[in-house]
């Protein structure tokens, strides 16, 4: 079948392993902002920034970082493509189970292991609907993005085009590609950088407007929260940014705008040069600690039958 016939609705949902739990649930609500229903138990907790069951699920564990990251499909054909074609090239598609798919919200989905990291990524085309999200004191828009580092950046962006119809919108020289989910339009729900381990980079929380960014700088400051990178403005999307790390030491973003690509007629993506301007216009300079914790928690082998 034709990776053409792969498409996406979002990035639906991310999964990060934490090691305090409760921890992590009050920073995740009370420093970010998202809603916590109740639901998940004792090993779990699911989270919310929008009408649908969870955005983010903390799953209690001991390494911390990346247990996977879900895509909702266009449709339930769009869902047999991307499963069809996955078979095809050997990537032994796994289908989550019924138990497992009611807890998430889902009616259907499986997962593969990305060849060049190793990262889990889930595939879906419906998730439950709850009430509406309600703000608390920051207007978070989406779960926008997440960024991993890769050991060989040329090759993880070389499959994330040619079997997941990702399209690149921008790269930085050896540094950085930044990726959208086609044909959703968004400049970039993943991006992949260049680096010397495979884990983590940042995880991306859109919001509603620059008084969000300038509110979040005093709040994470007045929590004890490290900011680790801005506030400042990216030259690829256009985004302005705060980077902060959350109690695992994993590199949260809060952006504000993005640039947005048509289904048909897009633009060229454009190569810029490695430098510190071409990712912030304003001249910040990331802390050390910008990016350097979470790693990523493979797929376990399947039993034998």
């Amino acid at each position: 079948m034709s990776v053409s016939n792969i498409r996406y609705r979002r990035l639906g949902y991310l999964a990060l392993n934490v090691s305090d739990l409760e921890r992590s649930r009050a920073f995740y609500t009370d420093v970010l902002g998202l809603t916590d229903d109740g639901a998940g138990g004792t090993d779990r907790v699911y989270l919310r920034c929008s009408d649908k069951h969870h955005d983010l699920l903390l799953v209690r564990g001991d390494v911390p970082g990346v247990k996977r990251a879900a895509w909702q499909m266009e449709s339930r054909d769009a869902l047999e493509a991307a499963r069809a074609h996955f078979a095809e090239i050997g990537l032994a598609p796994r289908a989550v189970d019924a138990a497992e798919c009611r807890d998430l919200g889902i009616e259907e989905a499986f997962r593969i292991s990305e060849p060049t990291t190793g990262v889990t990524f889930e595939f879906y085309a419906t998730m439950a609907e709850l009430a509406p999200f309600v703000p608390s004191h920051t207007d978070i828009q989406r779960l926008g993005h997440i960024v991993l580092s890769s050991t060989d950046r040329p090759a993880t962006e070389a499959f994330l085009r040619e079997h997941m119809n990702f399209r690149v919108s921008d790269r930085v020289d050896n540094i950085v590609s930044f990726m959208r989910c086609f044909p959703n339009p968004l400049h970039h729900s993943l991006g992949v950088g260049g680096g010397t381990r495979i884990g983590l980079n940042h995880v991306n929380f859109m919001v509603s407007n620059i008084d969000d960014i300038g509110r979040a700088y005093h709040r994470v400051k007045a929590n004890g929260v490290k900011i680790v990178y801005g506030p400042g403005r990216h030259p690829p999307s256009d985004s302005i940014f705060l980077y902060f790390l959350d109690p695992d030491g994993m590199t949260v973003e809060y952006s504000f705008g993005m640039e947005e690509f048509p289904e048909v007629g897009a633009r060229e993506a454009r190569l810029l040069p490695a430098k510190l301007e071409s990712l912030d216009s304003w001249a910040a300079v990331p802390d050390p600690e910008f990016g350097k914790h979470g790693e990523i928690e493979r797929l376990p082998a399947e039993s034998a039958a």
